[in-house]
């Protein structure tokens, strides 16, 4: 099972990091949305789930699930859904002005060449 979430882990980051370096808006966003998922399962992960034993410790519990992991998974997967909404709306707004959402590296941002 530790074989089949680390190689879900590192394709989710190699497509993710494969992603973010093309030029165009949209692939960046899914790229780091990508990133996200990698490590929410990273994170998630490392909080050794058991299966059928309580998150929390009572006195009749013998073991128990740490709860901050899910805690801080369930936080980033919110954070990173208001994060996405907003990449999308800013490559949205960039590629309704410009006509496409290619970014070009060579030419100069408007008002700054001009004399």
């Amino acid at each position: 099972m530790e074989l089949v979430v680390a190689t879900t882990i590192g394709g989710l980051t190699a497509a993710g990091v494969y992603l973010i370096l093309r030029l165009r808006a949209f692939p960046v966003i899914l790229g780091l949305t990508l990133l996200t998922y990698a490590v929410n399962v990273f994170v998630f992960a490392t909080g050794r789930l058991a299966v059928g034993v309580p998150p929390v410790l009572n006195d009749a519990a013998s073991a128990y699930t740490d709860p901050l992991p899910q805690a801080l998974v369930l936080t980033a997967i919110v954070i990173s859904f208001g994060m996405t909404a907003v990449l999308v709306l800013i490559a949205l707004g960039a590629a309704l002005e410009t006509g496409d959402d290619k970014v070009d590296l060579t030419e100069t941002p408007r008002g700054e060449g001009d004399t």
